[in-house]
């Protein structure tokens, strides 16, 4: 006998593949529709049916037959309140009337819309492949949300009615395969939160919030060696998306509660044609998507291209307009130059002329100099020679006086 794989042990309600393929043989339609698909679905299928791998819960069949708000309103009210953080408490499924692009609904794997006690509206989508501008969708088809509630408010209460009685709508998205910019933002937060605040801190309800949980990036986050399931909310998206046995077998050991669904689940299993049908539904989506995401990819491709071709266009002329400029103010800066350079010269010249006058200056007045030393020298000998001259006269006047007083003193004495 087989061993029982690692779900087979925890669920033993989980058919061996000999069992499911033997049911397909007799029921020649089931067969036939089995034989349609491709190898890899077939592998596909049967891993589920078996317990090799899990089931993706998020699907709309499977979320709606484990999760429906009307017969067990207790799930989904955990679940969404641990995404809101706040107690919720679900009072009744609306229809979906949202003016919806009909190539987009076809595109999600789940759409569900509540209202709360409170009287707020939450709209959960699953979508397999993120769109294009999820920003901008989501704003578009919340406040059709908004609108739709106004009305339908409006028309209950008539003449009574107030806006206050308003009330919020949540937009909560999960994404399969989540678009670039979310993986171009962060690798590893995988939810975002996103409401109207204003830039004062003056705070004013205006009712649209935003969530989007990116599971592709969950599933490579919770993956991480060592890394463990953290809270309730981690319980519910391990839940909803995995479906690796080891991941649903750690999510079991840590919250039984979680047993009991699966229980559910795969006894939905055993009813054969039911799963090929919710099968089928899920390759048509799966081929919906595939094509809407290379269309989506080539739009993206080519507006992205047009942009960079726009930016070097941009960028082209600012670079021509630049070297336009530096050649001008190149031209302006080398006849500058050439201007200071001629008046450098004349400068120059100038001052070579300046300092060969005054080389002439310095010899003239050096010759000067000698000349005025020469003179003086002549003068002081002139001086030095005449004042000989009269002390030679003084000494020989000196002497004629004295020879003259002793003639004098002689007549005297006859």
């Amino acid at each position: 006998m087989k061993m029982k794989n690692k779900l087979q042990q925890y669920f033993p309600m989980i058919r061996t593949e000999g069992e499911v393929l033997k049911e397909l043989r007799e029921r020649k339609e089931l067969w036939k529709t089995f034989c349609e698909w491709e190898d890899r679905y077939q592998k596909e299928y049967l891993d589920i049916c078996t317990g090799v791998k899990g089931l993706k819960l998020l699907y709309d069949t499977y979320f709606k037959a484990v999760m429906n708000p009307d017969t067990r309103p207790e799930r989904l009210n955990d679940f969404l309140s641990e995404i809101l953080g706040r107690k919720i408490k679900i009072l009744k499924v609306l229809p979906n009337e949202s003016a919806r692009i009909a190539s987009e609904s076809s595109l999600l794997i789940m759409d569900i819309v509540v209202q709360f006690e409170d009287g707020s509206i939450a709209n959960v989508e699953v979508q397999k492949v993120g769109y294009l501008f999820p920003g901008q969708r989501c704003a578009c088809y919340s406040s059709d949300l908004l609108l739709r509630q106004y009305k339908r408010i409006r028309l209950e209460l008539g003449k009574s009615f107030t806006y206050k009685e308003i009330q919020k709508v949540y937009t909560i998205v999960l994404f399969e395969k989540s678009s670039a910019a979310f993986h171009k933002f962060s690798d590893e937060i995988y939810i975002h939160h996103f409401e109207q605040k204003s830039d004062t801190g003056m705070e004013m309800d205006l009712l649209q919030e935003y969530t989007f949980i990116c599971l592709d990036i969950f599933n490579s986050v919770i993956h991480n060696e060592g890394r463990e399931i953290e809270n309730r909310l981690e319980e519910w998206l391990v839940f909803l998306s995995q479906d690796d046995p080891n991941m649903i077998i750690k999510l079991l050991n840590r919250d039984p509660v979680f047993q009991r669904i699966y229980e559910e689940v795969y006894t939905i299993c055993l009813n054969t044609e039911r799963m090929m049908n919710m099968f089928s539904k899920e390759l048509e989506i799966l081929d919906r998507n595939t094509v809407k995401l290379m269309v989506d990819e080539m739009i993206e491709e080519h507006a992205q291209q047009m942009a960079e071709i726009a930016e070097e266009r941009k960028q082209l002329k600012a670079d021509a307009e630049k070297i336009k400029a530096d050649a001008e103010k190149t031209k302006a800066d080398a006849e500058k130059t050439k201007a200071d350079a001629e008046k450098t010269k004349a400068d120059a010249e100038k001052t070579k002329a300046d300092a060969e006058k005054t080389k002439a200056d310095a010899e003239k007045t050096k010759a000067d100099a000698e000349k005025t030393k020469a003179d003086a020298e002549k003068t002081k000998a002139d001086a030095e020679k005449a004042l000989a001259v009269q002390r030679e006269r003084a000494d020989a006047a000196e002497d004629e006086v004295k020879r003259l007083k002793k003639q004098l003193e002689k007549l005297q004495k006859l």
